[in-house]
C-alpha cells in the first residue's frame, strides 16, 4: 500500500494541477508567435510534460532525453550520464527543457553545455520542484513550480526505486522505508 510509506503529502494533486495550468498560461504568453520544442527529461518528468503540453496554446513539439546521476539511490552520484539521446535536431528551435526536479544543478548544468552546443536558437528551463538549499551550480531556472525543501520527494514522476511514478500528488516518503539503501 503506498499510504504504508508516505510520511506526509507535501503538495496534492488539486496544487499541482493549478499550478501546471498556471505555468502553461506564463510559457503560451512568452512564446506567443513561436514554436516549442518541449525536452522532456525521462523518466521523471514524463508526468510533468503531459500536463503542462494539454494547457500550453503554442505550437508545440516533443523529444525526449535520458539523462541520470541517481540510478537507484537517493542522492545524486555525481557522475552523469545520457541513457537516451535526442531523435531529432534541436538546431534554430525553441527549446524548453521540462524537467521534474532540479536538486544541486550538477545534471541539468551538464545538459546545458550539452544542449548548447546544438545551437537551438533559445534554450529555457521549466521545473516542476527546485530544491534550492542543495544548489551546488548556479544554473537559470526560467519556470518554476514550487520550491521544496531538502527532502526525499516520491510522487507524481519522481520515483524511489523506479516506482511510485503514478502517484498523481508529491509527498516525502518515511526515512525508515529506505535508511538501509547503501
Amino acid at each position: 500500500m503506498v499510504m504504508d510509506i508516505v510520511e506526509r503529502i507535501l503538495i496534492s494533486e488539486e496544487e499541482i494541477q493549478n499550478r501546471v495550468r498556471e505555468l502553461a498560461e506564463q510559457i503560451s504568453e512568452d512564446y506567443q508567435g513561436k514554436e516549442i520544442l518541449l525536452l522532456c527529461i525521462l523518466k521523471g518528468g514524463l508526468m510533468f510534460l503531459a500536463d503542462l503540453a494539454k494547457h500550453i496554446e503554442v505550437p508545440v513539439s516533443m523529444d525526449f532525453i535520458g539523462i541520470s546521476s541517481y540510478g537507484t539511490a537517493t542522492q545524486s552520484s555525481g557522475v552523469v550520464r545520457i541513457t537516451k539521446d535526442l531523435e531529432e535536431s534541436i538546431e534554430g528551435k525553441h527549446v524548453l527543457i521540462i524537467e521534474d526536479i532540479i536538486d544541486s544543478g550538477l545534471t541539468l548544468s551538464y545538459l546545458l553545455n550539452n544542449l548548447s552546443i546544438r545551437k537551438p536558437a533559445s534554450l529555457k528551463i521549466c521545473t516542476l520542484l527546485d530544491k534550492q538549499v542543495n544548489r551546488e551550480v548556479n544554473i537559470p531556472v526560467d519556470y518554476v513550480g514550487f520550491t521544496v525543501p531538502n527532502e526525499f520527494l516520491v510522487g507524481y514522476g519522481l520515483d524511489y526505486s523506479e516506482l511510485y511514478r503514478n502517484i498523481p500528488y508529491i509527498f516525502v516518503i518515511k526515512s525508515s522505508y529506505y535508511t538501509n539503501d547503501d
